[in-house]
């Protein structure tokens, strides 16, 4: 028995509080990351990681997207604020706790609330998703696979070759 297919529907806001769902960049690949901002070791890895990516692929059609797994700590001014800090290229995505579910099963991610001494961790699926321009799933990468590789398979997949470094986009 095969799992059910990955759905990548959301409806969610933006790090500025602009409602969005997978229909909003229709016309644009979307590159879909599922963290949060008081991750301490595997979601700055994952983002540090994906921006060599994004640095080294250079102009595409792509729409970086960060979705928070903790909807309760990281609304659109703390996201904001993570992201536009270390990792510019990413617009941040967050809404009820409701909204947030509904997404992380969209994308079959599973998440575990975890107390500990100093408040509480979110363990996650830790898998970067893209979707084509028409917001579909195409292809996934578990976070043990390398930048280059990811490299390698998004110019093919968007059909870029190497070229002009992108230029992330200013803070603010």
């Amino acid at each position: 028995m095969s799992a059910p297919p990955i759905r990548a529907t959301y409806s969610l806001v933006d790090h500025d509080g602009t409602p969005v769902t997978e229909r909003t960049h229709r016309g644009s690949w979307q590159l879909v990351q599922f963290g949060f901002t008081a991750c301490r070791v595997v979601c700055p890895r994952a983002l540090t990681k994906l921006t060599a990516v994004l640095d080294e692929l250079g102009p595409a059609p792509l729409v970086p997207l960060y979705v928070t797994v903790d909807p309760e700590r990281d609304g659109p001014a703390v996201l904001k604020a993570f992201l536009t800090a270390s990792y510019p290229w990413f617009t941040g995505l967050t809404g009820t706790a409701e909204q947030v579910d509904a997404a992380k099963e969209s994308f079959r991610v599973f998440t575990r609330r975890r107390e500990g001494p100093d408040g509480y961790d979110v363990q996650h699926t830790a898998v970067t998703y893209l979707l084509d321009p028409d917001g579909r799933p195409v292809h996934h990468w578990p976070d043990t696979r390398g930048a280059e590789e990811m490299v390698r398979d998004l110019r093919r997949l968007l059909g870029v070759s190497s070229g002009a470094p992108r230029t992330p986009p200013p803070p603010g």
